[in-house]
């Protein structure tokens, strides 16, 4: 009808790690999406689906199983992360199989960085994956430069230069990259953002 708002027939799905640092960009985006006409379903984890508010009447929230039962305790972080990746990966392949039967199948997942895995079950169902880094571009450089090698670490230089960015004294660099040990597990985990984003569509 003439004047009506068109959607569009393509669908998004938007999977935040489920942090609250995370989840206000990637919930910010997935309404910018819906207010150019796209189909958006934001993905929230049991842990936090349920004190989610529905961001707006053109976000779709749907909750999926990260694969903990309610107030288990897991000893260790990078336990926690695993069983975290496993329980969300297959109920992630779960939830798509299951959309693929609607009038409109997602066709592209928005994936927070901190999951790259997520990349791997997009495209193993034939959907685009695309990482959504959450942090700012600049702590983004360095954590980069680190994963590839190009900046080494712990960061005992009272300055460090990288490219295109002004020169950075050792209180400008995010804390994991000075005090490694303090945080190993986390430091692995915002160094694996970079793992295989370059391979995202």
């Amino acid at each position: 009808m003439e004047g009506e708002k068109k959607t569009n027939e393509t669908h998004i799905l938007v999977i935040p790690f489920p942090l609250q640092g995370h989840i206000n960009p990637m919930v910010q985006f997935a309404k910018r999406l819906a207010s150019k006409g796209l189909r958006v379903t934001l993905i929230a984890t049991t842990s936090i689906g349920k004190t989610m508010q529905t961001p707006t009447s053109s976000v779709k929230i749907e909750s999926i199983s990260d694969g903990f039962e309610e107030g288990e305790k897991i000893e260790g972080t990078d336990i926690h992360l695993e069983r975290f990746r496993v329980g969300v990966s297959q109920s992630l392949v779960e939830l798509i199989e299951k959309q693929k039967g609607y009038a409109h199948p997602p066709k592209v997942l928005v994936y927070d960085a901190f999951m790259p895995w997520a990349l791997d079950v997009a495209q193993r169902l034939g959907l685009h994956g695309a990482a959504f880094f959450t942090q700012s571009c600049a702590v983004c450089a360095v954590y980069y430069h680190v994963h590839q090698g190009a900046l080494k670490i712990p960061i005992q230089d009272p300055t460090t230069s990288l490219p295109s960015m002004p020169l950075l004294g050792i209180d400008d660099m995010p804390s994991f990259v000075c005090d490694t040990a303090s945080y190993p597990s986390l430091l692995n985990l915002v160094l694996i953002q970079f793992s295989n984003f370059q391979k995202a569509n």
